[in-house]
């Protein structure tokens, strides 16, 4: 059995500490928010979050970050990507010589281009910082229903000892040495799903989700094999996996964002009724300058920026992309006889 700190009480932290404290650990969760510690507290249910599941009486909830994350085997860091920076600095004095952190969440950094495990390990560089990603979302999780992840780690033993606390009969974990690419697949799907969401609110089909879906894996792949990330990854669940579950899920807030801008909301507005953080509205604009920066051709990134940062008209977007020069799919296949 393992002690283990989960920081952050959102539907993802929630779902997460419950699937570790049915595999037999002690579990505490974390919130800033007093007002959320009280209503799990009394209530033992994440009301607005994760409706309907509910945490155990003997779960300890706390508002205070020393005692959430002193003594622990390992901390489980769930709070959304905005705030993974400043929640790292306010843990780091309290933080042991090679603690376990697993970040759970996915961003990039728009101000730096870091990602989510760089940022942490820059403000806590003692701590080991691995991650946990894939196509999970926590109302599934929360219900139990099967799930498969991926667990990323600088070191097999690191990597394998997490695997092992998460794996359950339900909750199947592989285990990857590519966190830069488990990151950057986890952090830019959700701009493709803002695409996807966008298609379905403007009343487009099958043909077109699963058009934005290959393309958007294209993209993310050409970026994240450029900065070093494995091909294999991006091929596998932290890739298309996550990016499949993400652009088609009713559960999905950053398809629910895309869907209502595609019906006419504003960027604002529709983050205003999702009334979650979506993560793919920070990642956008990172995701654009990291494609300057290397160099790298991502055209629904570009329509995404414009239609939520430059009042863009979503139809007129996608018309864009269906009007772009004539290309091979794969430029890089032969054609017979001119190998």
């Amino acid at each position: 059995m393992a002690n283990v700190g989960v920081l952050g009480a959102g539907s993802w932290g929630t779902a997460l500490s419950i699937l570790l404290y049915e595999n037999g650990h002690q579990v505490s969760v974390w919130s800033i928010d007093k007002a959320e510690v009280e209503m799990l507290t009394q209530k033992r249910e994440h009301e607005t979050k994760l409706p309907g599941v509910k945490l155990p009486e003997d779960m300890v909830i706390t508002n205070d970050l020393k005692e959430a994350v002193t003594d622990r085997d390992f901390l489980v860091l769930a709070v959304p990507s905005p705030f993974t920076r400043a929640t790292a600095k306010s843990m780091s004095p309290y933080i042991k010589e090679g603690q376990i952190i697993v970040d759970v969440a996915k961003g990039i950094e728009e101000t730096t281009l870091m990602t989510l495990s760089q940022q942490i390990e820059e403000e806590i560089p003692q701590a080991d910082v691995a991650v946990l990603s894939g196509p999970s979302h926590a109302e599934e999780v929360g219900r139990k229903l099967p799930t498969t992840c991926v667990i990323g780690a600088k070191t097999r033993k690191t990597a394998e000892y997490l695997q092992s606390m998460f794996i359950s009969r339900v909750f199947r974990v592989y285990t990857s040495p590519d966190i830069l690419g488990i990151e950057l697949g986890g952090s830019l799907k959700n701009v493709i799903a803002l695409a996807a969401g966008i298609a379905d609110g403007l009343g487009y089909g099958d043909n077109t989700k699963a058009a934005l879906i290959t393309r958007g894996i294209a993209e993310i792949a050409r970026l994240g094999v450029k900065m070093g990330g494995k091909i294999e990854t991006f091929t596998g669940l932290t890739g298309i996996g996550d990016l499949i579950v993400t652009c088609a899920s009713v559960h999905s807030r950053n398809r629910k964002a895309g869907f209502l801008i595609g019906q006419g909301r504003t960027m604002e507005q529709a983050m205003e009724e999702v009334k979650m953080v979506v993560e793919g509205v920070y990642s956008a604009k990172a995701a654009a300058k990291l494609a300057k920066e290397y160099g790298v051709s991502m055209p629904i990134v570009d329509q995404v920026n414009a239609v939520l940062f430059e009042g863009k008209n979503p139809a007129e977007a996608v018309d864009e992309l269906m009007l772009r020069e004539h290309k091979s799919e794969h430029a890089s296949l032969p054609w017979p006889g001119e190998e």
